[in-house]
């Protein structure tokens, strides 16, 4: 991890890997091996030390987290003398490209709906609400796809303004990896969850970075607990490289993938090209609209060199 700015240090509390992994609290590991394998990403090796050791701490604080909202709902109810309608608990999980912030919403989603507190706990990626490849075309923004200005932050907004009004059905969109678009005839119905776990690269962003939502609204402002996955930019763009090629090996192979070409380079052509696409899109894209993001997280998840989190800073 890039050393936390100086003034934002003395808001976060700092964990090592020994420190925040006592924090379980002799909480059960839930998991198989089986169901961590289906979990788990491209490219990581996580292991149910690992999820012992990170996942199942944090599991806790977020449980403690969520308890702690119910009880506020509570006395409003008992202030107003009627029971608002409650939107779920949104946990947000953001950073780069190849850092493994979807295994990260994936562990939580399965560690959090085991708890009998909160057993509905749904999650949605923001690649959804990226906008139409045509239109991405249209606008000349393929190039910059992932980039702020290349998502639909006005559909967000509304889909998030939804769900935490507590709406009984609100529907999201769906975005297809093989086909590297979104897909027009599914989504993804979110009927009152619990918790609803947000996952991509912009959700700490704010609305300066959506103009054309045209409010002073953003994306936070509906979040109730914000994570960073991080690590050294060096790392990152290895594990991108790596993953890369592991999909030229795997998912490029299949003749419907927008990325089939991709499937005939040689290791070394599709290793170049791989660190071409970072250099040009992925790498400016973390630098300029993503890493600035960190600092506004309520807790941050360091990686090391295997992938395993050596450090956790939670904010006070």
């Amino acid at each position: 991890m890039a050393p936390v700015p100086s003034t934002s240090r003395n808001a976060y509390l700092e964990f090592n890997r020994e420190q925040w992994s006592v924090l379980r609290d002799a909480v059960p590991l839930p998991l198989s091996q089986g169901e961590l394998e289906r979990l788990r990403g491209i490219n990581e090796d996580i292991s149910l030390s690992e999820v012992e050791a990170v996942y199942l701490p944090l599991s806790r604080l977020l449980n403690l987290y969520v308890h702690a909202n119910q009880r506020r709902s509570q006395v409003v109810e008992e202030f107003l003398g009627e029971r608002p309608e409650d939107g779920p608990y949104i946990i947000s999980v953001a950073g780069s490209v190849a850092v493994g912030k979807s295994t990260t919403a994936r562990l939580l989603q399965a560690l959090l709906q085991r708890w009998p507190e909160h057993p509905k706990v749904e999650l949605i990626t923001t690649d959804g609400f990226l906008y139409p490849l045509k239109e991405l075309k249209e606008k000349q923004l393929l190039s910059k796809k992932g980039f702020p200005q290349s998502y639909d932050g006005k559909m967000l907004l509304d889909f998030l303004k939804d769900v935490k009004s507590g709406k009984s059905e609100v529907h999201a969109p769906i975005y297809s990896h093989l086909e590297y678009d979104r897909l027009t005839d599914r989504h993804h119905a979110i009927r009152k969850p619990d918790i609803l776990i947000l996952e991509g690269l912009n959700v700490l962003q704010t609305a300066h970075d959506y103009p054309e939502a045209g409010n002073r609204l953003f994306v936070s402002d509906f979040v109730d607990f914000s994570i960073y996955v991080d690590a050294k930019y060096d790392l990152l763009k290895r594990w991108y490289i790596d993953r890369f090629d592991k999909f030229r090996q795997g998912a490029f192979t299949d003749p419907n993938s927008y990325f089939h070409h991709y499937s005939k380079l040689t290791e070394g052509e599709a290793r170049k090209t791989a660190s071409k696409i970072w250099d040009e899109i992925n790498g400016p894209n973390l630098k300029a609209n993503i890493q600035p993001t960190r600092s506004r997280a309520n807790l941050i998840l360091s990686k090391g060199d295997d992938h395993k989190v050596n450090r956790v800073w939670l904010r006070r």
